[in-house]
């Protein structure tokens, strides 16, 4: 992957942290109305952000997976009680994790981690990393190397 392509896979995941932020504050009557929106109100147009359009699709669709995936890793934490913020990074993180192979699992641990010390606060991307590698251990793959679908 290049650099340019690597850059533009973070930016969509730092937009889909974003858009699922808001998502999970208020949650839109038309997701394709409101994904609109959000796209003409980013820097580059919505083709730039294709990828990251996938993992917002894709967290939303499977948000029950997902989130019982959390609930059942977050020892000691209450979901309701989890930060908004760190919920939309967990959610971008597993669902690349659990239905993108192509993306080895410590990318997108690594990727969570980086977004949780751009978004959240200091304590975040221990308690983020510690549900992620504990889902890691759990998928049956190796976490080093993408597979193929």
């Amino acid at each position: 992957m290049s650099r340019a392509q690597f850059a533009q896979r973070r930016e969509g995941r730092a937009a889909a942290v974003q858009y699922l932020y808001a998502w999970s504050i208020n949650s839109p009557a038309s997701l394709e109305d409101d994904l609109k929106v959000f796209f003409e109100g980013m820097d580059k147009p919505r083709e730039y952000y294709a990828f990251g359009e996938e993992l917002i699709r894709g967290a939303i669709e499977k948000s029950s997976e997902i989130d019982g995936h959390i609930r059942s890793l977050a020892h000691n934490w209450e979901f309701d009680r989890i930060a908004k913020i760190d919920l939309a990074i967990l959610r971008v993180a597993i669902f690349e994790m659990m239905h993108r192979p192509d993306i080895p699992p410590v990318v997108s641990i690594n990727e969570a981690i980086d977004l949780s010390k751009e978004f959240s606060n200091a304590d975040a991307k221990r308690f983020i990393n510690g549900i992620l590698d504990r889902l890691k251990d759990q998928i049956g793959r190796d976490a080093r190397k993408a597979s193929t679908p």
